[in-house]
């Protein structure tokens, strides 16, 4: 496996490839990340590329950019044994050799609700990198996490409007034994939170359970969901029941008829905030 960190070495030593396959990460990987590079391997067929960039323009003031985890080393071996063929980790420098004005805004009615809601900007910044990572990449696929699904819908539409030629494939969420969702920020739950991070894939779970069994006054299930979580101590920012197709709430109609749902959450436990979700 080869790693390098500037556009011009990512270049060359991707010359004349034409089905590369491509799994962007911020780093401080786990399983699911790897998953997604397993699945880039079997959906390419050719080089398989990760990058690793903390991108700042998708965090905003008071979050944690400065103090996510960078585990360059450890992330390289991890993707060396999932079958990685070339690691892209640029510096800020390379990546924005200039003040990034020009950005990819998306559009508010997917952008600014849920994820965007509650971190306004985010999914701006994370097109912005996107699109320039695959500018520099150039590949015929890339495989995105399920876990983050709002981004999943964006980056999507993104390639769609845009005409990119890009297969955008899913993959899907990885979870511990107890139905935590794998993800980088799981590393900063105290133990005694760790056990108790469980309850958010619960709260899924039962509000999935509910629709199933023919619940259908919808604000009514989130606002208990919600409330049981305020009661373990948790900071909710939503916990709700939306239409795969667009992420706007259902009708008990449109429930009744079939209409594909997908349960979604965001919350704080201590000072970290998790996101999952459950499709129906």
């Amino acid at each position: 496996m080869r790693i390098v960190h500037t556009l011009a070495e990512l270049r060359g030593a991707l010359h004349g490839a034409r089905t590369t396959a491509f799994v962007p990460t911020m780093g401080n990987l786990h399983e699911g990340h790897l998953a997604l590079v397993r699945t880039a391997a079997q959906r390419g067929g050719g080089p398989v590329v990760a990058s690793i960039f903390v991108n700042r323009l998708q965090f905003g003031p008071n979050e944690d950019f400065d103090r996510y985890p960078r585990t360059l080393a450890r992330d390289c071996e991890l993707l060396e044994g999932a079958g990685c063929d070339l690691v892209f980790a640029p510096d800020e420098a390379e990546l924005y050799p200039e003040p990034q004005g020009y950005r990819v805004q998306p559009p508010a009615a997917l952008a600014d609700i849920l994820e965007g809601k509650f971190r306004p900007g985010f999914f701006t910044g994370v097109c912005t990198v996107v699109m320039k990572l695959f500018q520099c990449v150039q590949p015929a696929v890339a495989v995105f996490g399920k876990k983050d699904y709002q981004q999943l819908m964006v980056i999507r539409g993104m390639v769609r409007q845009f005409a990119l030629p890009i297969e955008i494939v899913g993959g899907e969420t990885l979870r511990a034994d107890d139905g935590l969702a794998l993800s980088s920020r799981n590393g900063y739950l105290s133990e005694s939170e760790r056990a108790e991070s469980v309850a958010l894939s619960a709260a899924l779970r039962a509000l999935a359970d509910a629709i199933r069994a023919g619940a259908r006054d919808l604000p009514a299930l989130e606002a208990r969901a919600m409330e049981s979580l305020r009661a373990r101590g948790w900071r909710p920012d939503y916990l709700t029941a939306r239409r795969r197709a667009d992420l706007l709430p259902p009708t008990p109609a449109q429930i009744d008829a079939g209409e594909p749902l997908v349960a979604l959450a965001a919350a704080r436990l201590g000072g970290t905030r998790l996101i999952d979700n459950l499709e129906i």
